[in-house]
């Protein structure tokens, strides 16, 4: 798992590492079960403190991600599917909300967001 941090990012370091973590899981690159890098580890490859990726993980075990086994590590947490199906959704609206920012400065109409979309589906993207 490539984990890739940027300090220029306006985002906490612990909540790129979480984020990053959490698409691995949703997009199906980490399966369930799957054990972590340790936090040590981690946070030696990375280069930062281990308090930030300890609450890395802290903030997945929270959200149902992970789990932890004490002496073992931590792993991937069984699919809840609904908890993925509204990760995807709100990954969408937001998605959605970017393009209705930006389309009337390209003087888009709906029907001209609705015809790109209905192009882009018939070219398989």
């Amino acid at each position: 798992m490539d984990i890739l941090i940027s300090n220029a990012a306006g985002q906490p370091i612990y909540e790129q590492i979480c984020s990053q973590i959490k698409d691995e899981i949703i997009s199906g690159r980490v399966s369930e079960g799957e054990l972590l890098p340790s936090i040590r580890n981690l946070a030696k490859d990375l280069r930062i403190s281990v308090i930030t990726t300890k609450r890395a993980y802290d903030e997945l075990e929270r959200a149902g991600y992970i789990y932890t086994v004490a002496g073992k590590g931590s792993f991937v947490a069984a699919t809840n599917t609904e908890m993925l199906r509204e990760e995807h959704l709100k990954q969408i609206e937001e998605l959605m909300q970017k393009i209705l920012e930006l389309a009337p400065s390209c003087g888009l109409s709906d029907d001209d967001i609705i015809e790109m979309l209905k192009l882009l589906q018939k070219e398989g993207r």
